[in-house]
């Protein structure tokens, strides 16, 4: 049987990284973890008052959400993190080199729908275009897939299943 995935699902802000990630968990029955949590009170403080965050800000999100991958490489997990450039998927890697990235790719338009439907969320919808700019889109050496959000969730998972798991 192989070993089951270890993913981080990745993209800007509203793409619906939590919700295919908490989706993609249970399909694939393995624990979720979602990097909103990891952020530090400095770090929501910042977003909440319509703030960026810059990479020093970032780098000890992204250590814990590291630790969280590498202590869940053995048995499989998914974690939904935005995951925008390179260096931080690289940060990322650098604590589980097994992780793959699948991307949530959509236009600005269909985003900024989608991020609208979230009221209360700490992100607001002025910091999108931000995350757009900030956006590395996954190089072909890195471990990923990229999949098109403008679908229901459970379209989304089983592109994922059928289209990248099946074909290991």
């Amino acid at each position: 049987m192989p070993q089951p995935p270890l993913l981080v699902v990745m993209g800007v802000s509203g793409s619906g990284k939590s919700t295919v990630g908490a989706a993609l968990a249970q399909r694939l029955r393995v624990p979720f973890a979602d990097a909103d949590d990891f952020h530090p009170e400095a770090n929501i403080a910042k977003m909440s008052a319509g703030h960026a965050l810059d990479d020093h800000d970032r780098h000890p999100w992204l250590e814990a959400i590291g630790e969280w991958l590498h202590q869940h490489a053995a048995s499989g997990g998914v974690m939904s993190c935005s995951a925008l450039k390179r260096k931080y998927r690289d940060q990322l890697r650098h604590h589980e080199p097994t992780t793959e990235f699948v991307h949530l790719d959509g236009t600005h338009e269909v985003i900024t729908r989608r991020q609208a439907s979230r009221p209360g969320h700490f992100m607001p919808t002025s910091l999108l275009h931000s995350q757009f700019a900030t956006l590395e889109p996954l190089a072909p050496d890195e471990n990923g897939v990229v999949i098109d959000v403008d679908q229901s969730i459970d379209d989304i998972v089983d592109a994922y299943v059928t289209t990248h798991l099946e074909e290991s």
